[in-house]
């Protein structure tokens, strides 16, 4: 699957468009019509409820946006669809919500949770749930996460969808998933192997030895999370695009067709 132009072209809002001072928490309806307004495609995380549906949420505990206690995993979908985030008058959306919301107007770039402590294969079910209700949306959307086996379960259901890995968190390709990881041993995994189209990495580690390696060998990286025109510039040396929080970079050109691929 070819990486579509929208991917690599506008810079990206990291879990909308959001500012928890004017009452906009992140991941939430009202940071989704703000990235909209702005056409800005949106990067979206997903966690699971205990019911098994898809929600719009990054962290796998309630504590940081909610103030309840305990994982995401165990609340249903709709306690936690009356959650308010951060005290704001936001809840917690589930991503079929959030879908009929955006309704194709940006492109979504999600983001797939895998859950601390348990097997890495588990988060295949978040990922079913996830391409679930994604059927039948006709917007521009690209998936990712940081777990391999994730992305290859869902190149399997959905090859027709761009897929990629998230990095930069370590020393190694992986590093939620060492297991698979050959680079802490001297060489990386190539993300092709589970069959990513691109990589979004890290800022930090920006000076991984391999990111040189996937952008000569022709994989379209991405770099996270971007807070200032400085960094900003640090990010367009080794990244084709960004995604971006706390300040507006400059939106770029928007491509006419948000399904046209980029140049090889």
């Amino acid at each position: 699957m070819s990486v579509p132009a929208w991917l690599l072209s506008r810079p990206i809002a990291h879990r909308g468009l959001h500012d928890a001072a004017a009452g906009i928490p992140e991941n939430s309806r009202a940071a989704a019509e703000a990235a909209c307004a702005a056409g800005h495609p949106i990067e979206l995380d997903l966690q699971p409820s205990a019911d098994g549906v898809a929600m719009v949420f990054h962290d796998d505990d309630l504590a940081r946006l909610t103030g309840e206690t305990g994982p995401v995993t165990s609340r249903s979908a709709a306690e936690l669809g009356r959650m308010r985030l951060l005290d704001s008058a936001e809840t917690v959306p589930s991503f079929a919500e959030f879908l009929d919301l955006v309704a194709g107007r940006v492109p979504l770039l999600v983001e797939i949770k895998s859950q601390p402590g348990s097997p890495a294969i588990a988060t295949n079910a978040l990922v079913e749930a996830a391409l679930a209700a994604l059927d039948g949306y006709e917007g521009a959307v690209a998936v990712m996460s940081f777990n391999p086996f994730a992305v290859a379960h869902g190149v399997m259901i959905r090859p027709d969808l761009p897929w990629g890995i998230t990095t930069g968190h370590g020393p190694g390709l992986f590093p939620e998933h060492p297991d698979t990881d050959a680079a802490i041993t001297g060489g990386a995994t190539d993300p092709r192997d589970y069959g990513a189209a691109f990589v979004s990495h890290g800022l930090r580690a920006q000076d991984a030895p391999w990111i040189g390696d996937l952008r000569r060998a022709g994989v379209p990286v991405l770099a996270w999370t971007i807070r200032s025109p400085e960094e900003e510039a640090m990010a367009r040396g080794f990244a084709a695009n960004i995604t971006f929080e706390r300040y507006r970079p400059d939106p770029g050109p928007a491509p006419l067709d948000h399904g046209t691929d980029a140049p090889d």
